[in-house]
């Protein structure tokens, strides 16, 4: 990776900015969004936003790489994803068509130079778009990817990595034009004689402008609702259809209409005109409930706090959370799942999440609390009086719409966290309760009966998914337990040689790998080093790995060819339907020289002690275990002291979509150019651009040897 050995300081996404408005200006696109990588996390951060709201991005805001999305299939497999249409976005991306079912297209493309891979871009473009990308079109997304690389490129070059913030930065709406002050009294006196009223939303649906008349219709003050969205000050449009319109509008670019009713018996109708600045809003009397388009029933008026989202909203996001839970892997990913949707969905601004253990409650994950906090929470007795305990042992949820309410119900165990109203929630799945959730408000909240009953569902709903995702982290836990007791616990000491090993698991997935590396010193002036893959992901891949590094220490200290011969005779014996790659190395430390054989593994690197570093030609094998009768030729090459011979598995430079030839030489680059003083530091830069480079799905084993 590039500027890896630099001070890592960090740079916000400030610098990408003015390419990014320029992608939406040569593309004609009306959504922009850039997705950054970080080079140790697979989940791609959402970084630039312009557009639209933020609160209708917020779902996507986290993109693991593994999930099936636009923008993960493009970064993962380095290529341009192209969706036509509503139609094609429901057949290909089935749970992104059920959160966002308007008409729009969209390109997702990659941001890579050479073989980093730096994230992913976003356009997209209204529903009148043609169905298929032109080949411009094509042509200016890939310009802008090259320039937004070659930017991220060098903020890190310099050690200044790019790095996203808490939230997207927001790009500013595109104008036609700014006027004056008389100007601007001009067109209000225009919208004033507009027959029926008026009013523009901003991009996240806020009302910028609005008539008198619109007011009235209304029935709310002009200072009252500038600033405010309507679903959200105005109670009886708290309904899905009224901000589902506003977010059709916004993505399709497309006018859309609704009618609704202001009680307790007037109908208005509303037709919303989008651009690329907001929404136009005329609002207009309608006399009967015929003229309803879409027709809708007549929506019940309740109190709504300014402060609470509207139903599609929550809606929108509950489906999301939903959706993503049954593909969660991991209780850490449960827990951002949770807490990048809960909280948006009911206008939180706290939760902690808690399992039972060992008699006791413990937090597990937390978000919009304090670290101190948390620690004063953790581990309470499943005996003690506290609501989050209470709510696990009986089953049933608590609210508090107050701070007096939590310490009329719970005067002796209340301690303050700075919240003034809860909800408490037992997890519980099949009849067995699993552990606690909290979700905490700033400001008093009535918890009406209806938003009772979602946020109880919504806690069954999470309690199935950490269930499984518990059950997932004990299985992989022993799994890998499993693989590194076979590997070795440590390398020896062998004087002359400075060494360093890595072995990285596939990020994943259940399934044990075979990489394998070792190191054996036979006298003492000479040592041997092996390195290996065993085909497959499973135990017997596993199993076969232990076999061939035993068969590999039991021949050591001959001939590197007769090494990789006598194991593959064994393998061929055992007739175990697996292939194992292998390379073996004879290092004689008096001399100064090496001797390889490979049977079909990758190729080493050798770094001389000037720098200079080559793709060694290790005369090919055979894979272990196909023909008994194969036969390894071996090579001899100079080990002199300052030298750095680099071992390693196929995870560590093939990825898809990544040329193996661009990949070794990137490799070699990378090798060649670091200043690592340690072998430690260097198998870590080593495998930082490796996660940098592209994402990996294999795992990774990583042996490095100097001589001195």
């Amino acid at each position: 990776m590039p500027g890896a050995d630099a001070v890592d300081v960090g740079a916000g996404p400030e610098l990408l900015r003015a390419a990014v408005i320029e992608a939406a200006r040569e593309t004609g696109a009306s959504v922009a969004a850039v997705y950054l990588l970080p080079p140790d996390e697979p989940v791609l951060r959402l970084a630039l936003l312009g557009g639209a709201s933020y609160d209708i991005s917020r779902p996507w805001s986290r993109v693991a790489l593994e999930t099936v999305s636009p923008v993960s299939d493009a970064v993962r497999e380095k290529r341009l994803v192209w969706v036509g249409g509503p139609e094609e976005l429901a057949r290909r991306y089935p749970r992104l068509a059920l959160v966002v079912p308007y008409r729009f297209t969209m390109a997702a493309a990659p941001i890579t130079t050479g073989t980093d891979t730096w994230g992913g871009l976003v356009l997209q473009w209204p529903a009148r778009h043609p169905p298929q990308l032109s080949p411009a079109e094509r042509d200016a997304v890939t310009g802008v990817c090259r320039r937004l690389g070659a930017l991220l490129r060098g903020a890190a070059e310099e050690g200044r990595p790019v790095r996203p913030g808490a939230e997207p930065l927001m790009l500013p709406a595109p104008r036609a034009r700014t006027v004056d002050a008389a100007e601007a009294q001009a067109a209000v006196d225009f919208a004033e004689r507009i027959p029926g009223g008026c009013c523009s939303l901003d991009v996240d649906g806020r009302i910028a402008f609005v008539t008198t008349r619109a007011a009235e219709l209304l029935g709310a003050g002009i200072p009252e609702l500038l600033g405010t969205k309507p679903w959200e000050e105005l109670s009886w449009l708290d309904d899905p259809v009224a901000e589902d319109s506003y977010r059709a509008a916004v993505l399709s670019r497309e006018p859309t209409s609704f009618t609704a009713l202001r009680p307790p018996d007037r109908w208005l109708s509303f037709r919303l005109d989008p651009d690329a600045s907001g929404v136009s809003v005329h609002i207009t009397p309608a006399h009967s409930a015929h003229a309803l388009a879409p027709a809708v029933d007549p929506p019940r008026s309740h109190p709504a706090s300014p402060a609470t989202p509207g139903r599609a909203v929550t809606l929108y996001h509950l489906m999301h959370l939903a959706a993503t839970l049954t593909e969660a892997v991991g209780v850490r990913d449960v827990v951002d799942q949770v807490a990048d949707q809960l909280l948006p969905a009911f206008g939180a601004g706290a939760l902690a999440l808690m399992t039972a253990e060992e008699g006791r409650l413990r937090i597990i994950g937390y978000r919009g609390y304090t670290a101190e906090l948390m620690n004063r929470f953790d581990a309470a007795p499943l005996s003690s009086s506290t609501p989050a305990v209470r709510a696990l042992t009986t089953g049933v949820p608590a609210f508090f719409a107050s701070f007096a309410e939590l310490k009329r119900a719970y005067p002796p165990a209340v301690l303050q966290d700075g919240m003034s109203s809860w909800a408490f929630l037992p997890l519980i799945t099949s009849g067995r309760p699993v552990g606690s959730l909290v979700l905490a408000y700033d400001e008093p909240h009535p918890f009406a009966p209806e938003e009772r009953a979602v946020l109880t569902s919504t806690a069954g709903l999470i309690a199935q998914a950490l269930d499984r995702a518990r059950l997932y982290d004990t299985k992989h836990q022993l799994v890998h337990n499993l693989q590194a007791g076979l590997l070795p616990h440590t390398l020896p000491d062998i004087p002359g040689l400075d060494v360093a090993a890595r072995y990285l698991p596939a990020t994943r997935g259940l399934d044990i790998g075979g990489d394998f590396y070792d190191l054996i010193r036979l006298d003492a002036d000479t040592a041997a080093a092996a390195i290996g893959d065993v085909q497959g992901h499973n135990v017997n891949a596993a199993a076969l790995m232990g076999q061939v590094r035993t068969a590999v220490h039991a021949t050591a200290g001959a001939s590197p060819g007769e090494v990789l011969t006598r194991t593959n005779r064994l393998l061929t014996d055992l007739d175990p339907g697996l292939f194992t790659s292998c390379l073996y190395a004879h290092i004689d430390l008096a001399a100064h020289r090496a001797r390889l054989a490979t049977a079909g593994h990758p190729p080493p690197l050798l770094r001389h002690p000037d720098g200079r570093t080559e793709i060694l030609e290790v005369p090919p094998g055979l894979l272990l275990g196909i023909d008994p009768a194969a036969d390894y030729p071996s090579t001899e090459i100079p080990l002199p002291p300052g030298s750095v011979l680099v071992l390693y598995t196929d995870g560590l430079v093939e990825a898809p979509g990544v040329d193996i030839g661009d990949a070794l030489a990137s490799l070699a680059d990378r090798l060649a150019r670091s200043d690592a003083r340690t072998m430690h530091a260097l198998a870590d830069t080593l495998v930082r651009h490796a996660r940098r480079s592209a994402p990996r799905s294999d795992d990774i084993a990583l042996l490095l040897i100097r001589s001195h």
